[in-house]
């Protein structure tokens, strides 16, 4: 009986470090994007930011990228505050608002040569609880490191994507900001 006992606990020990080692190894990605401009044609109306989904997929073509966490939640945090500092609508936040900005994300992740990052952005946008007005495509790709020792090999490349995404689409979306006056609920 007590070695049963010894081979269960040391069964236990064993389980217990290897999640504890997985845990330390995932790379949890966080995104700060900042705008290098202030819109110059900003849009009077409040805007409500959605991101449904965050797809990751990963080398080879697999589902997942081994290793790596990145929630919607931080996507939509960060697009929030991207807007909120470019100024390019009345105000920005995740609640209810007269405009609505849908943007569905896929990650995708290659490695050939280095690992290449490929961030794809399909947005719509329109007033809340109708069809959107017009929707967006952005697609970014940045290169990575050789290898994926650290969070920072995969956090630098995917900053670079997002920031170079959001630029693009919300020049997309302010060049249409006639589309979008006196539009609301």
């Amino acid at each position: 009986m007590n070695d049963s006992r010894l081979r269960r606990q040391s069964s236990r020990i064993l389980f217990s470090a290897l999640l504890l080692l997985s845990w330390g190894c995932v790379h949890r990605i966080h995104v700060t994007p900042t705008p290098s401009t202030v819109s110059p044609t900003a849009i009077a109306q409040s805007l409500q930011i959605v991101v449904p989904f965050l797809a990751l997929e990963g080398a080879d073509h697999r589902s997942g990228i081994t290793l790596l966490d990145w929630p919607a939640q931080d996507l939509r945090s960060a697009a929030i505050n991207y807007i909120q500092s470019r100024r390019s609508f009345a105000s920005v936040r995740d609640k209810p608002a007269d405009l609505t900005l849908r943007i569905n994300a896929w990650l995708s992740m290659q490695s050939h040569g280095g690992y290449h990052y490929r961030l794809r952005l399909e947005s719509a946008l329109g007033p809340s609880g109708t069809p959107p007005i017009k929707s967006y495509l952005v697609e970014k790709e940045t290169v990575g490191s050789s290898v994926r020792w650290v969070t920072a090999s995969d956090q630098t490349p995917i900053a670079e994507a997002v920031q170079a995404a959001l630029d693009e689409l919300l020049s997309q979306i302010e060049a249409d900001h006639l589309l979008y006056y006196n539009e609301s609920r």
